[in-house]
């Protein structure tokens, strides 16, 4: 697994590959924690193109960084999903709490 972080203007892009679950809980922090405090960010995008795995804790981490990104007031997007992540997005009814986007 691989979390990179980039910051272009006021858009920080999270990229991740690999499985996404418990095991990643600290590494997920470390990446998001700085980018929260940056008050010139208004948006954070996750990529996930590259996930092949996520888990119900991998869940967990996503609404706990959407609920500190919007007392921030930062937008946050999903990204890309894989077709594995975007199914387990989907059974989680995701898509009502979290912008997610396509490539098309």
């Amino acid at each position: 697994m691989g979390i990179n972080v980039q910051i272009r203007d006021s858009v920080a892009r999270i990229t991740m590959s690999g499985r996404f679950d418990f095991q990643l809980h600290r590494d997920f922090k470390e990446a998001y924690t700085p980018v929260i405090e940056i008050s010139n960010i208004r948006a954070i995008d996750i990529e996930m193109s590259q996930l092949s795995h996520l888990d119900s804790s991998a869940l967990g981490m996503l609404m706990l960084l959407n609920e500190r990104a919007k007392v921030t007031n930062k937008s946050l997007t999903l990204l890309n999903p894989s077709g594995v992540v975007s199914q387990a997005l989907k059974i989680a009814c995701f898509g009502r709490l979290f912008k997610i986007k396509h490539a098309n």
